[in-house]
């Protein structure tokens, strides 16, 4: 199974069903589902995962571009000398085409690193010595070849530069402060900040590399006659909806979407998808059934009831509203038999 299906598998298969209705005859636990999977070794299931960690160098560019957005020529930026190799700048241009301004050529506020090459021949040179406040007019050509706009390749332009300050290599607890963090007002604080917000992502990210991991070793290890229709029925509509959904609440094509996410059309993917969603519904379910990990009526009830309460609603019947709540049952159960997968497996960090 491919990483993005893996990884699609792990975040659907428990949200996507809650967006339909189940049936009777389409309940894993109504199903004799050992007649349809045969389990392999589920404990102890080997996987390997990178360890969590943060990037150093991630964390110093994130700071570093939340402390720049937050320097202004008021507050912490350099007005006081001249543009060197190595400055960073914020800047305004505007480039001209024959006294016409071409499309991507002009912003303000630009911030720019004097020597980065992120511009084109010429234009970094072309502010060194400047000093904040100055305005200067830069001739250049763009290189032959220019695949960001083929229409500029080789023409002459000029851009109309003013560097409006220079930002400091030193942070300041004022500028901190100005990002608008809060109870953030320090540079160690943001620092700290930072940080652990990294680290927070790195130890989402662990754990779904983890999920899907065992997800995969546990489907690999399996044995499954037919799959009933009804099943795989359900997670295709299922998925289909919520797709539909969220791409057109983003103005996305559905298939442009799956051909870019997936690299297949649209009905392959929901085909694949509810397949691979219907193995691994069926192997949770036999694995629930093994381990006595199912949800019984009273946890389901307290469970409904406590997700009634958080989201505001008065009864659990108002929280469902056209909801069935054997879908929350496999629900809930999913989330247990994952938990239960990866605490057995064998887990190796590279």
């Amino acid at each position: 199974m491919g990483k993005k299906m893996a990884i699609v598998l792990a975040a659907l298969l428990a949200a996507g069903m809650l967006s339909g209705c189940g049936r009777q005859s389409d309940a894993l636990k109504d199903m004799k589902v050992e007649k349809i999977v045969t389990l392999g070794e589920y404990t102890g299931i080997p996987v390997q995962v990178a360890a969590a960690a943060v990037d150093e160098a991630q964390e110093a560019e994130l700071m570093k571009a939340l402390y720049m957005d937050s320097v202004t020529a008021e507050r912490g930026g350099i007005l006081d000398r001249e543009v060197a190799l190595g400055d960073t700048v914020n800047i305004d241009y505007a480039g001209t085409r024959d006294g016409v301004a071409f499309q991507g050529g002009t912003a303000t506020g630009a911030l720019l690193e004097i020597g980065s090459g992120q511009f084109i021949e010429g234009f970094e040179e072309g502010l060194i010595g400047a000093m904040p406040g100055e305005t200067r007019d830069l001739e250049l050509h763009f290189p032959e070849v220019y695949l960001n706009n083929p229409e500029l390749a080789g023409q002459a332009v000029v851009f109309n530069v003013t560097v409006n300050f220079i930002l400091p290599a030193e942070y300041s607890d004022e500028v901190v402060a100005a990002i608008g963090v809060p109870d953030i007002t320090t540079v160690e604080q943001m620092q700290q900040f930072v940080h652990e917000y990294l680290d927070t992502n790195a130890q989402n990210t662990y754990r779904a590399a983890l999920e899907n991991a065992v997800v995969d070793g546990l489907i690999n290890g399996c044995v499954f006659q037919e799959l009933p229709e009804a099943l795989v029925e359900k997670y295709r509509n299922n998925v289909q909806a919520g797709l539909e959904a969220d791409c057109a609440a983003n103005g996305v094509d559905l298939e442009l979407y799956c051909q870019y996410s997936f690299g297949m059309d649209s009905a392959s993917f929901l085909n694949q998808y509810a397949e691979k969603a219907a193995q691994q519904g069926l192997a949770f379910q036999a694995v629930a059934n093994a381990e006595n990990l199912n949800i019984s009526d009273q946890e389901l009830q307290e469970k409904l009831e406590e997700y009634a309460a958080q989201g505001g609603y008065d009864t659990v019947e108002a929280f469902l509203g056209e909801l069935d709540r054997e879908e929350y049952r496999e629900y809930f159960m999913f989330e247990r038999v994952l938990e239960f997968l990866t605490q057995n497996a064998q887990v190796t960090e590279n």
